[in-house]
């Protein structure tokens, strides 16, 4: 009976972080679709980028995915525990055991991506400057969503302000005139000169840093997951051959 409790106990707990894991999970997958300000979304507009590289906007119903069912699981666990329902801890143990084989290998090829990350975005070097050139300034998405992204992470073209040099803006400036954000707050006119004393750092170095962090921080949360998805299925059918043999 001593044991049975423990059991139960330690389902509770594990499937209490599993719980709150698919929580979060499911926030972090809610906040990055609204966030139309990515800086993924740039690559929608450039003709060279590889097709399955714009698609990684579409990780964020992967994770809205995830999380709702750990909160499924989270929630199974506890009741088939409470219940002592051999059909549902059953259950558990199989929506469990999948979920955590998704997850060490999904874990495996963000790593694997993040090493990649930066020999891809270099080679869409001169594809995204090739947009910059053609657009920016007279595509008014394309030059909003560059405004905007230049905004929320102070950086200035894809690798530093002369990508904008032959750009609809700086030829309707006279060629001597940048993006505000080329330059340092203080000053208000961003010209050719004050651009270059600004010495504002490219978006690329922003975008690389961002995938590396959130490689690195969604493929240890899922690991850290997967180590409870194991201790709650080791329970699980522990408590699950005990309630086989009361029976």
């Amino acid at each position: 009976m001593c044991c049975s409790g423990f059991l139960k106990v330690m389902m509770f707990i594990f499937n209490g972080g599993i719980f709150l894991a698919g929580a979060c999970i499911l926030g972090v997958g809610v906040w990055v679709k609204v966030d139309s300000s990515s800086l993924l979304g740039l690559l929608d507009d450039v003709e060279g980028a590889p097709s399955g590289l714009s698609q990684l906007v579409n990780v964020a119903y992967l994770l809205i995915a995830v999380g709702a069912v750990l909160l499924v699981i989270g929630f199974l666990g506890c009741c088939g525990a409470v219940r002592e329902s051999r059909c549902m801890l059953l259950t558990f143990f199989s929506i469990v055991l999948i979920i955590f084989l998704i997850e060490v290998a999904g874990a495996v090829v963000l790593l694997v991506f993040k090493d990649l990350a930066e020999q891809v975005l270099d080679r869409l070097e001169d594809d995204v400057k090739k947009s910059i050139k053609e657009k920016y300034g007279s595509n008014e998405r394309f030059t909003s969503l560059w405004n905007a992204t230049m905004n929320e992470f102070k950086c200035c073209g894809y690798k530093n302000y002369t990508d904008f040099d032959d750009s609809p803006f700086y030829i309707d400036h006279e060629r001597d005139l940048y993006p505000v954000t080329c330059c340092n707050e203080t000053i208000a006119v961003c010209t050719t000169d004050n651009a270059e004393f600004s010495m504002i750092g490219g978006c690329f170095t922003m975008l690389l840093q961002l995938i590396e962090e959130n490689a690195v921080i969604i493929a240890g949360l899922a690991l850290g997951i997967a180590a409870l998805e194991v201790a709650a299925m080791v329970v699980s059918m522990v408590l699950y051959q005990n309630i086989g043999n009361k029976a």
